[in-house]
């Protein structure tokens, strides 16, 4: 079903419906096909993959295409869905948002950042008025990066803004369930800032109610390179615990009655006290992938462990992933389920390899169940860790090499401390009475805080890895798929595919320059390093992607005159002449208006701005700000036969989240440099 899912994303045009309703002759086939079980199989495994195209078919047909998103500041009015803390302020969601003088509401949901120091009380529910500057989700910072407008397509976001003027309160919406979760979840993250510091008021509030928008830089940063960034984000091993304390503590206290222990069915009771604790917390977090996951194989755990059968399989897993599939498709090709997914598939096919000898170690004596438990603690952290670091290596660009260590000391904290004193809080708040419990929850918080900068600090924490590419980051995801579906020896089969996973990184050239969608930011791969050149509104966030792709430093800027980089880098006022390769032709980055001439040994021209008719014929290729304004972020090779250009918009094609190509009557604001080329 995920290849399925997969494949649907990946075309370049919206597919024909019936091809996905292909799964049902398929189930058919392999039924009748039973006596044969290669082709019953053949067919099982056709029927998945159509089963999966077709749930990304019908989530992308039932979502609502993007509403129009005005180029000035607009007022805007609606309701707030959310209100979510920054460390420089507030940011609020509303629903049913209506632009001033607009026939008829947004059908999507608008998010806008509120003005720092905004005095208004600001709560779910609210109906609210605010003059913002919006505009449509992100496009990909280069062709095959991230698709934020995809994301935004299946979440149902609109636009995203920011005041230009504070919020003002002009009613309220009418109460609802959703109303009422994101009011409890607001007031808890209000409690939780009244009694701790900031910092660690941020992280209890990541922990218990999944809003992780107040966490500083530095704290995410730390969690980053130490390998214990999964500790942020509520996950399978959060729910575990709260489901664990809930049932065990449910059953262990109705043994203490006689009666009950005598009369009631205790198992059962715990069990169901921990799915309902489970379910709670799932909703009160925002039921993201991870927790779906482990509250869809926390009830598969219930009903085995009731009826009888193998409590935790690889049969469970791929139940509650194709579950998971079939409901929201779209985080097949997000980070979040595909780390989560693997790391739960490790640890089971570990568990089958050393389970019965960590049980074995674990009967000789006390020293022998010490070393079981610190073994068993190591195998999981290297396990899970290790399933997840091409993930981490391939959408963040990062390798963490002591996530074991940090693993070691800062998951049973949370598990002993944090988590419990965090849930015996949120049972005693409506009393006044989580004051204590909060406390010291905030210690184990600043506890793993320690320990997570205390890693990162360590030499070689964290270091940048070669951005793989599509074909090579799947041959990965089949390789750690063979080691962990296959029982025999036949698993180690695996790691042929995971090193031509890796090696793909070898056979694969990244582009030479690159151009983003609005021309504010260009930039070169020079010696291993990026050099840029970036005007007046250019996006921090475009430069990181970039250097996560080129796996450099911090760049450097192009500089106004002079030589660089052996003579790679010419530079004079009107523009740069730029040679990353010496057997291919150069690049002439445009700064002025003036006409070249000659443009011999020019592969392509690059600019912000509009830039035709600057050199004789034969032209150019040309990449400048109408070929983006209509095309997308650009990508450039320089090759010894001439140049490669893939655009943002080649890339992906005509799909449901890609903005139509802008019309002529649609153009942007008139460059600086029009005067200057109409003169001549």
């Amino acid at each position: 079903m995920a290849a399925g899912v997969v494949a649907y994303f990946q075309l370049r045009a919206e597919p024909p419906l019936w091809w996905g309703f292909a799964a049902g002759p398929l189930l058919v086939a392999a039924w009748l096909l039973r006596p044969w079980p290669a082709m019953a199989g053949t067919a099982g495994g056709l029927a998945a993959f159509a089963a999966g195209f077709l749930a990304a078919q019908i989530a992308a047909a039932r979502a609502l295409p993007f509403d129009p998103v005005p180029s000035r500041a607009a007022i805007v009015t609606g309701w707030v869905y959310g209100v979510e803390m920054l460390p420089g302020g507030r940011r609020i969601t509303l629903m049913d948002a209506v632009l001033e003088g607009a026939a008829a509401p947004f059908g999507r949901a608008v998010r806008i950042r509120l003005r720092a120091g905004d005095p208004a009380e600001v709560a779910s529910g609210d109906r609210v008025r605010v003059r913002a500057l919006l505009h449509p989700p992100m496009p990909p910072a280069y062709p095959g990066a991230w698709d934020m407008q995809r994301d935004a397509f299946f979440s149902g976001l609109s636009a995203v803004g920011t005041a230009l003027a504070p919020v003002t309160i002009v009613g309220e919406a009418p109460n609802g369930p959703l109303v009422a979760i994101a009011r409890w979840r607001e007031a808890i993250n209000a409690r939780l800032d009244a009694l701790l510091p900031p910092g660690q008021a941020a992280l209890a509030q990541a922990l218990l109610t999944g809003t992780q928008t107040a966490i500083s830089r530095p704290d995410i940063e730390a969690f980053r390179d130490s390998g214990l960034a999964h500790l942020l984000s509520v996950s399978g091993l959060h729910i575990a615990i709260v489901i664990g304390i809930a049932a065990v503590g449910v059953r262990r206290g109705l043994a203490l009655w006689p009666w009950a222990a005598l009369h009631w069915p205790l198992k059962m009771l715990g069990l169901a006290a921990g799915l309902v604790a489970g379910g709670f917390y799932m909703v009160l977090t925002g039921t993201q992938v991870p927790m779906v996951r482990s509250f869809l194989m926390a009830a598969l755990f219930a009903v085995a462990s009731l009826t009888g059968r193998r409590v935790l399989s690889l049969r469970s897993l791929g139940l509650a992933a194709s579950l998971l599939i079939a409901l929201d498709p779209v985080q097949v090709v997000g980070a979040s389920m595909q780390m989560s997914f693997f790391a739960v598939t490790a640890l089971l096919a570990g568990a089958e390899v050393t389970g019965a000898w960590l049980r074995r170690l674990g009967c000789r004596g006390w020293a022998g169940w010490g070393a079981a438990a610190a073994g068993g603690a190591v195998l999981t952290s290297l396990l899970a860790g290790g399933a997840t670091l091409p993930f981490s290596a391939y959408h963040f660009g990062r390798v963490q090499s002591w996530f074991v260590l940090a693993n070691l000391a800062a998951v049973p904290l949370t598990g002993i401390l944090v988590m419990p004193a965090g849930m015996l809080a949120l049972c005693l708040m409506p009393f006044g009475l989580d004051a204590w419990p909060v406390w010291a929850m905030g210690w184990g918080i600043e506890a793993t805080l320690w320990i997570a900068r205390a890693v990162a600090a360590l030499p070689g924490a964290s270091f940048g890895v070669p951005h793989l590419p599509g074909w090579g980051f799947a041959l990965l995801c089949l390789g750690l798929l063979w080691c962990g579906l296959w029982r025999s020896r036949l698993r180690w089969g695996g790691a042929a595919l995971l090193a031509a996973g890796l090696g793909s990184v070898a056979v694969t050239r990244p582009p030479d320059l690159l151009v983003s969608a609005d021309a504010r930011v260009i930039a070169v791969h020079l010696a291993g390093e990026m050099f840029v050149q970036v005007t007046h509104g250019g996006g921090r966030f475009t430069e990181a992607a970039w250097q996560h792709l080129w796996n450099t430093g911090p760049p450097f800027h192009l500089p106004h005159e002079g030589r660089g980089v052996d003579g790679a880098v010419l530079c004079e006022r009107s523009g740069c002449t730029l040679r990353p390769r010496p057997d291919a032709g150069a690049a002439r980055l445009v700064r002025e208006a003036e006409r070249i001439g000659d443009c011999g040994g020019i592969a392509v021209l690059v600019s912000a701005e509009p830039a035709r008719g600057l050199c004789a014929k034969p032209w150019p290729a040309l990449v400048d700000r109408f070929t983006v304004w209509r095309e997308g972020a650009t990508a450039i090779w320089l090759e010894p036969t001439g140049v490669r250009l893939l655009t943002d918009r080649a890339d992906r094609g005509t799909r449901p989240w890609v903005p139509p190509v802008p019309q002529p009557h649609a153009r942007p604001p008139r460059s600086t440099l029009l005067p200057a080329l109409e003169d001549k």
